[in-house]
Protein backbone atom coordinates (compact mmCIF):
# COMPACT_ATOMS: atom_id res chain seq x y z
CA UNK A 1 0.00 0.00 0.00
CA UNK A 2 2.78 2.49 0.80
CA UNK A 3 4.61 1.25 -2.76
CA UNK A 4 0.68 2.51 -4.33
CA UNK A 5 0.71 5.69 -2.80
CA UNK A 6 4.16 6.83 -3.89
CA UNK A 7 3.30 5.93 -7.45
CA UNK A 8 0.38 7.62 -7.13
CA UNK A 9 2.29 10.99 -5.85
CA UNK A 10 4.72 10.69 -8.25
CA UNK A 11 2.37 10.60 -11.44
CA UNK A 12 0.08 13.48 -9.64
CA UNK A 13 3.24 15.37 -9.60
CA UNK A 14 4.05 14.68 -12.97
CA UNK A 15 0.51 15.76 -14.56
CA UNK A 16 0.15 18.93 -12.10
CA UNK A 17 3.29 20.80 -11.86
CA UNK A 18 5.32 20.63 -15.47
CA UNK A 19 8.62 22.06 -13.67
CA UNK A 20 10.68 21.08 -17.17
CA UNK A 21 13.95 22.07 -18.91
CA UNK A 22 13.69 24.50 -21.86
CA UNK A 23 12.04 27.06 -20.03
CA UNK A 24 10.14 30.17 -21.86
CA UNK A 25 9.81 33.07 -20.83
CA UNK A 26 6.50 35.14 -21.50
CA UNK A 27 5.77 38.49 -22.94
CA UNK A 28 8.95 39.61 -22.05
CA UNK A 29 11.95 41.49 -23.30
CA UNK A 30 15.37 41.29 -24.50
CA UNK A 31 17.36 42.16 -21.12
CA UNK A 32 19.18 45.29 -21.88
CA UNK A 33 22.64 45.07 -22.06
CA UNK A 34 25.04 44.55 -19.53
CA UNK A 35 22.50 44.06 -16.98
CA UNK A 36 21.27 40.76 -15.19
CA UNK A 37 25.29 39.60 -14.99
CA UNK A 38 24.41 37.11 -12.45
CA UNK A 39 22.44 34.89 -14.75
CA UNK A 40 23.83 31.79 -15.13
CA UNK A 41 22.74 29.62 -17.89
CA UNK A 42 22.78 25.67 -16.58
CA UNK A 43 23.76 22.85 -19.06
CA UNK A 44 23.70 19.68 -19.64
CA UNK A 45 26.06 18.51 -22.21
CA UNK A 46 26.52 22.67 -23.16
CA UNK A 47 22.71 22.69 -23.99
CA UNK A 48 20.22 25.04 -21.66
CA UNK A 49 18.45 22.80 -19.12
CA UNK A 50 18.18 25.40 -16.38
CA UNK A 51 18.52 29.12 -15.58
CA UNK A 52 20.68 29.93 -12.31
CA UNK A 53 22.35 32.88 -10.67
CA UNK A 54 25.68 33.27 -8.73
CA UNK A 55 25.89 34.56 -5.72
CA UNK A 56 29.01 33.65 -4.59
CA UNK A 57 32.55 33.61 -6.60
CA UNK A 58 32.40 29.51 -6.22
CA UNK A 59 28.55 29.80 -6.04
CA UNK A 60 25.66 28.86 -8.73
CA UNK A 61 22.04 29.21 -6.85
CA UNK A 62 19.04 27.41 -8.74
CA UNK A 63 16.13 24.51 -8.63
CA UNK A 64 16.67 21.56 -7.43
CA UNK A 65 14.58 19.42 -9.77
CA UNK A 66 17.02 20.95 -13.05
CA UNK A 67 19.28 17.87 -11.34
CA UNK A 68 17.91 14.58 -13.38
CA UNK A 69 20.75 13.28 -14.34
CA UNK A 70 24.31 11.77 -13.29
CA UNK A 71 25.71 13.45 -16.19
CA UNK A 72 27.93 16.30 -15.36
CA UNK A 73 26.19 19.75 -15.42
CA UNK A 74 28.37 22.98 -16.27
CA UNK A 75 26.95 26.74 -16.53
CA UNK A 76 27.75 29.57 -18.62
CA UNK A 77 28.54 32.71 -17.45
CA UNK A 78 29.11 36.47 -18.70
CA UNK A 79 26.85 36.80 -21.28
CA UNK A 80 23.24 37.56 -22.37
CA UNK A 81 23.39 35.66 -25.20
CA UNK A 82 23.88 31.34 -25.10
CA UNK A 83 24.27 30.76 -28.66
CA UNK A 84 27.05 27.92 -28.55
CA UNK A 85 28.52 29.30 -31.49
CA UNK A 86 30.09 32.23 -29.28
CA UNK A 87 33.10 32.06 -26.85
CA UNK A 88 31.43 32.47 -23.33
CA UNK A 89 32.50 31.75 -20.10
CA UNK A 90 31.95 27.95 -19.12
CA UNK A 91 33.16 26.67 -15.69
CA UNK A 92 32.18 22.70 -15.07
CA UNK A 93 29.88 22.22 -11.99
CA UNK A 94 32.17 19.97 -9.20
CA UNK A 95 29.58 19.58 -6.46
CA UNK A 96 25.70 19.20 -6.69
CA UNK A 97 24.31 20.13 -2.88
CA UNK A 98 20.47 19.39 -3.23
CA UNK A 99 18.70 19.96 -0.60
CA UNK A 100 18.51 17.05 1.38
CA UNK A 101 14.45 17.07 1.55
CA UNK A 102 14.00 17.41 -1.99
CA UNK A 103 12.02 14.87 -3.35
CA UNK A 104 10.00 16.61 -6.13
CA UNK A 105 8.68 20.23 -6.87
CA UNK A 106 4.86 19.27 -5.60
CA UNK A 107 6.41 18.69 -1.94
CA UNK A 108 8.94 21.80 -2.13
CA UNK A 109 12.36 21.78 -1.18
CA UNK A 110 13.16 22.76 -4.62
CA UNK A 111 16.75 24.73 -4.26
CA UNK A 112 19.86 23.56 -5.23
CA UNK A 113 23.37 24.70 -4.73
CA UNK A 114 26.14 24.22 -7.33
CA UNK A 115 29.79 24.57 -6.52
CA UNK A 116 31.81 25.44 -9.41
CA UNK A 117 35.23 23.82 -9.92
CA UNK A 118 37.17 26.73 -9.90
CA UNK A 119 36.49 30.41 -8.68
CA UNK A 120 34.88 32.70 -11.26
CA UNK A 121 37.08 36.05 -11.47
CA UNK A 122 34.20 38.85 -10.42
CA UNK A 123 33.92 41.85 -13.53
CA UNK A 124 31.94 44.18 -15.13
CA UNK A 125 30.63 41.22 -17.21
CA UNK A 126 30.17 38.50 -14.19
CA UNK A 127 28.50 39.15 -11.24
CA UNK A 128 27.07 38.55 -7.76
CA UNK A 129 23.32 39.10 -6.65
CA UNK A 130 22.60 39.31 -2.96
CA UNK A 131 20.22 36.67 -1.42
CA UNK A 132 18.17 37.77 1.44
CA UNK A 133 20.31 37.81 5.22
CA UNK A 134 16.95 36.46 7.08
CA UNK A 135 13.53 34.84 6.88
CA UNK A 136 11.50 37.79 5.60
CA UNK A 137 8.43 37.51 3.53
CA UNK A 138 7.70 40.14 0.45
CA UNK A 139 5.06 42.02 0.50
CA UNK A 140 2.23 40.77 -2.61
CA UNK A 141 2.12 43.53 -4.79
CA UNK A 142 6.12 44.07 -4.84
CA UNK A 143 7.16 44.97 -8.42
CA UNK A 144 10.13 42.06 -9.21
CA UNK A 145 11.34 40.97 -12.52
CA UNK A 146 12.17 37.33 -13.91
CA UNK A 147 14.28 36.38 -16.67
CA UNK A 148 15.53 33.26 -18.46
CA UNK A 149 16.78 31.66 -21.58
CA UNK A 150 14.46 29.24 -23.83
CA UNK A 151 11.28 29.65 -25.78
CA UNK A 152 8.82 32.62 -25.77
CA UNK A 153 5.29 32.55 -26.02
CA UNK A 154 6.00 32.67 -29.82
CA UNK A 155 7.75 29.20 -29.13
CA UNK A 156 10.76 30.21 -31.05
CA UNK A 157 13.55 29.03 -29.67
CA UNK A 158 15.70 32.07 -28.93
CA UNK A 159 19.66 32.57 -27.23
CA UNK A 160 19.08 35.82 -25.88
CA UNK A 161 18.29 36.33 -22.15
CA UNK A 162 14.67 37.42 -21.90
CA UNK A 163 13.12 39.36 -18.95
CA UNK A 164 9.73 39.83 -17.83
CA UNK A 165 8.10 42.41 -14.98
CA UNK A 166 5.83 40.96 -12.64
CA UNK A 167 4.07 41.35 -9.09
CA UNK A 168 4.24 39.57 -6.08
CA UNK A 169 0.70 37.78 -5.09
CA UNK A 170 -0.60 37.75 -1.31
CA UNK A 171 0.47 33.78 -0.67
CA UNK A 172 -3.29 33.13 0.84
CA UNK A 173 -5.11 34.00 -2.89
CA UNK A 174 -2.45 32.27 -4.28
CA UNK A 175 -2.90 29.27 -1.97
CA UNK A 176 -6.61 30.05 -2.99
CA UNK A 177 -6.10 30.04 -6.85
CA UNK A 178 -4.14 26.65 -6.77
CA UNK A 179 -7.39 25.07 -4.33
CA UNK A 180 -9.40 25.23 -7.40
CA UNK A 181 -7.01 23.52 -9.38
CA UNK A 182 -6.56 20.89 -6.43
CA UNK A 183 -3.19 21.64 -6.07
CA UNK A 184 -2.12 22.11 -2.14
CA UNK A 185 0.69 24.12 -1.99
CA UNK A 186 4.37 23.23 -0.31
CA UNK A 187 5.56 25.09 2.31
CA UNK A 188 8.46 27.97 2.09
CA UNK A 189 7.06 28.82 -1.56
CA UNK A 190 6.14 32.57 -2.85
CA UNK A 191 3.88 33.41 -5.98
CA UNK A 192 4.48 36.04 -8.55
CA UNK A 193 2.75 36.40 -11.98
CA UNK A 194 1.21 34.24 -14.04
CA UNK A 195 -2.41 35.33 -12.38
CA UNK A 196 -4.39 37.87 -13.82
CA UNK A 197 -1.45 39.30 -15.90
CA UNK A 198 -0.31 38.51 -19.60
CA UNK A 199 3.36 38.37 -18.45
CA UNK A 200 5.48 36.05 -16.44
CA UNK A 201 7.25 32.51 -16.16
CA UNK A 202 5.96 29.47 -18.78
CA UNK A 203 7.07 25.56 -16.91
CA UNK A 204 8.82 28.02 -14.70
CA UNK A 205 11.79 29.27 -16.62
CA UNK A 206 13.27 26.77 -14.45
CA UNK A 207 16.29 27.59 -11.70
CA UNK A 208 16.19 31.82 -12.75
CA UNK A 209 15.72 34.25 -9.72
CA UNK A 210 12.81 36.23 -8.82
CA UNK A 211 14.66 39.54 -8.60
CA UNK A 212 12.95 42.36 -6.59
CA UNK A 213 14.76 45.79 -5.62
CA UNK A 214 18.22 44.36 -6.77
CA UNK A 215 17.71 40.66 -4.35
CA UNK A 216 17.01 37.43 -5.42
CA UNK A 217 14.13 36.39 -3.14
CA UNK A 218 12.39 33.81 -5.28
CA UNK A 219 13.73 30.47 -7.35
CA UNK A 220 11.03 29.53 -10.32
CA UNK A 221 10.02 26.26 -9.40
CA UNK A 222 6.81 25.51 -11.54
CA UNK A 223 3.47 26.22 -13.24
CA UNK A 224 0.27 24.92 -13.76
CA UNK A 225 0.11 22.11 -17.15
CA UNK A 226 2.42 23.89 -19.50
CA UNK A 227 -0.72 26.68 -19.69
CA UNK A 228 1.12 29.57 -21.10
CA UNK A 229 -1.53 31.53 -22.50
CA UNK A 230 -1.85 32.42 -19.80
CA UNK A 231 -2.22 30.28 -16.47
CA UNK A 232 -5.26 30.78 -14.26
CA UNK A 233 -2.96 30.04 -11.45
CA UNK A 234 -0.02 32.08 -9.99
CA UNK A 235 3.24 31.27 -11.11
CA UNK A 236 5.30 29.72 -7.68
CA UNK A 237 8.63 30.43 -6.83
CA UNK A 238 11.04 28.40 -3.34
CA UNK A 239 11.57 31.40 -1.19
CA UNK A 240 15.37 31.80 -0.82
CA UNK A 241 14.97 33.58 2.81
CA UNK A 242 13.59 30.30 3.62
CA UNK A 243 16.77 28.34 3.26
CA UNK A 244 19.63 31.40 4.18
CA UNK A 245 20.82 29.40 7.11
CA UNK A 246 21.11 26.25 5.06
CA UNK A 247 22.82 28.31 1.96
CA UNK A 248 25.27 29.54 4.51
CA UNK A 249 25.82 26.20 5.85
CA UNK A 250 26.75 24.31 2.89
CA UNK A 251 29.10 27.11 1.66
CA UNK A 252 31.20 27.51 5.04
CA UNK A 253 30.94 23.90 5.47
CA UNK A 254 32.34 23.27 2.06
CA UNK A 255 35.07 26.30 2.31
Amino acid sequence: MKVLHMLLAAAFSILTFNAAYGEEIINGKKAKKNTLMYMVSVQLNNKHICGGFLINPSYVLTAAHCDESCDQLSVVLGTQNIDPNRDNLRKYVETKYKHPSFKNVSLGFDIMLLKLSDKVKLSKAVKTIKIPSKKKPVKPKTKCQVAGWGRSETQKVVNDLLVADVSTINITECKKQWNKVDVKLPADIMCAGGYKTKSGACKGDSGGPLVCRGVAVGIVSFNHKKNCDYPNVPNVYTEISAYTDWIMKVIKGDS
